[in-house]
């Protein structure tokens, strides 16, 4: 008997994708990338698979204190060309740091994905801040709240809560509980509703239909008689 091997891939309505939030403080360049890229490509789940995003996001904070080994603070240049000729740009690390601290840990990132349309949608679900803060705690806490749970009583209708309002600074409190607690008055049925219409509304007549006039036939004139 021979056994088949069937390769399953999870479907993209299955899959639950999760938040990470990384403190960059004291951490190095190219070990955080590392751990950024691996989880960006899904590398830590068990139904990876590589023609998939089954990757989580990633949310990145005090880039600026991102540290480094040696003397890649100024050794490590980054350049880009503005498009015209002879404006080719260079910054150091330093200056990277001071100035564009996201950049430095999503270039570093980038280069570790695949350079397809699979890797520009991973890079897109990593969120770098050169501060302490960011703006995803909704998406950071979702599903981790308790749920809600029934009221213990029902809550008060809008008709008694106003009526108590109103009532409350002149009447006593035995008023007050007494209109509360009466109940509200039934909306008639439809039937009725429209049963009373009808008897409100008067029934017109129509006009008696006019009699049909009968017209004589034409008697046919006889042949050979004078005009």
């Amino acid at each position: 008997m021979q056994l088949q091997r069937v390769t399953k891939h999870t479907k993209g309505a299955d899959l639950d994708p999760k938040w990470h939030v990384m403190d960059a403080d004291g951490e190095r360049l190219g070990r955080m990338a590392t751990r950024i890229a691996g989880i960006l490509q899904g590398k830590h789940r068990a139904d990876y698979s590589r023609h998939q995003i089954v990757g989580d996001f990633v949310i990145v904070v005090n880039a600026r204190k991102i540290g480094t080994s040696g003397n890649k603070l100024t050794q490590k240049i980054y350049y880009r060309h503005t498009g015209y000729i002879g404006h080719l740009r260079s910054r150091t690390l330093a200056e990277m740091l001071e100035r564009f601290p996201e950049r430095v840990i999503e270039q570093a990132v980038k280069g570790m994905l695949p350079r397809n349309r699979l890797g520009r949608q991973m890079l897109r679900r990593l969120k770098v801040y050169a501060d302490g803060t960011h703006p995803h705690e909704a998406q950071v806490n979702s599903g981790t709240g308790k749920a809600k749970q029934a009221p213990d009583a029902p809550a008060t209708p809008p008709r008694r809560r106003r009526v108590a309002a109103s009532a409350a600074a002149d009447a006593p409190v035995e008023e007050v509980a007494a209109a509360i607690a009466a109940p509200e008055p039934e909306a008639p049925a439809a039937e009725e509703a429209t049963a009373e219409k009808r008897a409100r509304t008067p029934r017109r007549r129509r006009p008696p239909a006019a009699a049909k006039q009968e017209t004589p036939a034409e008697e046919p004139q006889g042949e050979g008689e004078d005009a």
